[in-house]
């Protein structure tokens, strides 16, 4: 049966890390004013991992308390983006099925295509909603963002998943048609399979962000979609905070609109709350950008936000959702802050030992520190398995 009611973004919830590395720490590390860190990059800390973390410790602690709110009836199916992937078969969100005790008559799938993984995501769990209404889907975007050690990159490292409960009627962002899409085959940034670390061309990137806004929105104006002065407030992909500031000057001047820096920080500036204080979190960052806002706005009741969310290599898509009217009712506004605050402050020595932390790959038994005090833990790796426990 066809969905012709409202579809959309029904609960949201996030979880980051248990440690936080302070920028102010990293700039004595290296010698960096902390101002190109502050005012350059509009980071102030960095979300890091304990040992015992992982992109499905986060996913999971993010969506449980989807599930708590609203039960497991009708979620027939997960979504799992991300691009810090655990398996190159196994899905990391069949973990996260399994430590929420989900159903078994569910389908779990990862998604993958850098930071936009989430969207894409998105937009599929819409198609199932709208094709069976009585479904709900739990979308799930989590990743550890890692670059090497002392490369332009690490300023901006972070970590954090999102869980999107997405359904008829939603409570909080009815996601509207159309889309505006962008595809262009570049190097940007990569990880090859052989690399834990991200490689990343960072003029390249910041390019190829650019045409990407330029060419998802002209794919949106071209299906119809709203005009630049009906929305409210845009939602960036934030790799640093800064760029989203660059990708809405790029948009308006693109638009022939003339860049009016009032109008900038009126439209972006409640989104960066969250994204500056964790760092990049890939797939999450756009959906924190949602949190931050919905959180923080006085009232959006009714009103149009704007949602550029771009991976690179490249693909991006440009779409709009409306505010649902009562939506303050159903946000988690205390509990994404505490999670921001509960991290516990570290020192470059500590954060350099937790970034070089891996697992050796000789199968045998190598169980991890207890360090977190999140809900579940990545306790060991066993016959090159991955165990998990609930706390």
């Amino acid at each position: 049966m066809a969905n012709d009611s409202p579809t959309g973004i029904h609960d949201l919830s996030f979880a980051t890390t248990e440690f936080v590395l302070p920028h102010t720490a990293l700039s004595r590390h290296n010698g960096t004013d902390i101002a190109k860190y502050h005012k350059g990059i509009g980071q102030r800390s960095m979300s890091v991992p304990a040992a015992d973390e992982d992109i499905v410790t986060m996913a999971a602690a993010a969506a449980a308390p989807v599930i708590e709110r609203h039960g497991s009836d009708g979620i027939r199916t997960v979504i799992f983006a991300t691009e810090s992937s655990i398996d190159q078969a196994k899905s990391a969100g069949i973990y996260v099925h399994s430590l929420l005790g989900l159903p078994s008559a569910t389908r779990v799938v990862e998604l993958k295509q850098a930071c936009y993984g989430a969207t894409a995501a998105l937009q599929f769990a819409l198609g199932l909603v709208r094709r069976d209404p009585a479904q709900r889907v739990l979308v799930v975007a989590g990743d550890v963002s890692k670059y090497e050690l002392d490369s332009p990159g690490e300023a901006t490292q972070g970590a954090a998943a999102v869980a999107m409960l997405v359904g008829a009627d939603p409570a909080l962002v009815h996601v509207e048609e159309p889309s505006g899409v962008f595809t262009a085959d570049v190097m940007d940034f990569w990880r090859p399979n052989y690399r834990e670390a991200a490689l990343v061309d960072g003029q390249e990137s910041i390019g190829a962000y650019l045409l990407a806004v330029e060419g998802s929105w002209k794919d949106y104006a071209e299906q119809g979609g709203r005009s630049l002065d009906e929305f409210a407030a845009f939602c960036y992909h934030q790799p640093f905070t800064k760029m989203a500031y660059k990708a809405h000057r790029h948009l308006l001047n693109h638009c022939g609109h003339g860049v009016d820096e009032e109008r900038v920080a009126r439209d972006l500036g409640l989104t960066t709350a969250y994204n500056n204080v964790i760092g990049n979190s890939y797939t999450a960052s756009v959906y924190l950008a949602l949190a931050a806002l919905l959180d923080q706005a006085d009232d959006m009741s009714g009103r149009a936000v704007g949602f550029l969310s771009y991976g690179s290599g490249s693909v991006a898509e440009f779409f709009a959702g409306s505010v649902v009217p009562g939506y303050r009712e159903h946000l988690r506004t205390e509990a994404h802050r505490a999670a921001i605050d509960r991290r516990v402050p570290i020192d470059y020595a500590r954060y350099r030992g937790l970034h070089e932390y891996s697992f050796p790959a000789d199968g045998k038994e190598h169980r991890t520190p207890a360090e977190t005090t999140g809900p579940f833990r990545l306790a060991a790796l066993r016959d090159h398995k991955r165990v998990y426990e609930t706390r």
